[in-house]
């Protein structure tokens, strides 16, 4: 597990489509938007996704889960490898409510955007994840299952990038104290195989 300040390191989202949220009609009601004109925007489709703003911490863990087999007569135990499990767990200063949105949705569909978007909507969590596509490959990657994060070590632009591919959004929360609502955070995990480049 490696934790980061915001200012140490730079995020950037991207999917398979633009999400975003639209503030509109009064009072004020929200909804998912996914044509790129958003009043706010969450995630990108293009291949250098968009920056995550007013980041105060990035919780990055990369773990296995194995299974140990017990041969009879044998007093050695393999422990074999089943899956790979990476969590990225984003921290800002709460601004808005497009996080809330992202992860709740906004009363159709109920579930909001967890598990990404393309083709103008957002992937419902019924359907067998499309894997085929292994990263968002331009404005339009419409087999792109998820979201990919790139967390560039060091300032925007950095060389050493970690990237993690196809992943979605297991948890939300929000820090509250007695002046009010301060921090919020945004989980995600991924059970593909990570990666550390340029790019």
């Amino acid at each position: 597990m490696a934790y980061y300040l915001g200012r140490d390191v730079s995020v950037t989202l991207a999917a398979g489509d633009t999400v975003g949220v639209t503030t509109e009609g009064t009072p004020p009601a929200t909804s998912l938007d996914f044509d790129g004109t958003a009043d706010t925007d969450f995630c990108s489709a293009a291949v250098a996704g968009l920056a995550v703003g007013d980041l105060t911490g990035v919780d990055l863990s990369v773990g296995v889960t194995d299974e140990d087999i017990t041969y009879m007569g044998s007093k050695t135990v393999l422990k074999a490898e089943i899956k790979k499990e990476t969590t990225v767990s984003l921290t800002r200063k709460k601004k808005d409510n497009t996080w809330d949105v992202v992860f709740n949705g906004d009363g159709t569909p109920d579930q909001g955007a967890r598990w990404g978007a393309y083709s103008n909507a957002a992937i419902s969590g019924l359907i067998e994840p499309d894997l085929t596509e292994t990263a968002v490959t331009s404005t339009t990657s419409p087999g792109y299952w998820g979201y990919q994060i790139k967390v560039h070590l060091g300032p925007s632009g950095a060389t050493e990038v970690f990237t993690v591919p196809h992943c979605q959004i297991t948890a939300h929360t929000v820090s509250l104290n007695a002046d009010g609502t301060t921090e919020e955070t945004l989980e995600f995990i991924s059970q593909e195989t990570p990666s550390i480049g340029p790019t």
